[in-house]
């Protein structure tokens, strides 16, 4: 698929199949995700590769969503906010570095066929717990990694002329 095919055909996945994900797009994934660009390249993220099976319950506790755990793999983005760029008004990058490189790897696993559901909305305690990477670690976003069971269905989006200005 080219970029743009890969950018219109994807979609949030909520229901998997039972199907391994083949290790090397894994790493395609994951290679995607470190080659994101990040402020001053700090680099300051870490990716989780989660196996569900044998994760299932502390999964639960992070995202009780049944879809979040079907898929073979979920992936979670944490951001390292004591690494961080901080702008000179004080905004600290973490967030944004973090979600771009939880972006490309949503578009890596869809040019492979692989279906994704960007999570927010999980308990950030249970997340943090569950990682034990320390307390300057921050959970930004997770996705459950694997074949989808559903086709895609149509998206809204807003018109070009309701989100664009040109000055």
């Amino acid at each position: 698929m080219d970029f743009f095919e890969v950018i219109e055909k994807r979609f949030s996945v909520r229901g998997y199949i039972d199907r391994a994900v083949e290790q090397e797009k894994l790493d395609r994934i994951l290679e995607a995700g470190r080659l994101a660009p990040t402020a001053c390249n700090l680099q300051a993220f870490r990716i989780l590769v989660i196996p569900t099976e044998k994760y299932a319950e502390r999964l639960k506790e992070i995202y009780s969503g049944s879809f979040f755990s079907k898929a073979p793999l979920v992936l979670g983005v944490y951001a390292d906010y004591d690494a961080c760029w901080v702008r000179g008004d004080g905004k600290n990058y973490a967030y944004v570095d973090a979600a771009i490189v939880m972006d490309h790897i949503i578009l890596a696993a869809a040019a492979q066929g692989l279906g994704t559901c960007w999570i927010g909305a999980f308990d950030s305690h249970a997340a943090r717990d569950f990682a034990g990477l320390g307390p300057q670690w921050e959970p930004v976003a997770f996705t459950p990694l694997g074949y989808t069971e559903r086709t895609p269905r149509e998206k809204q989006r807003k018109n070009l002329d309701d989100l664009v200005r040109y000055m």
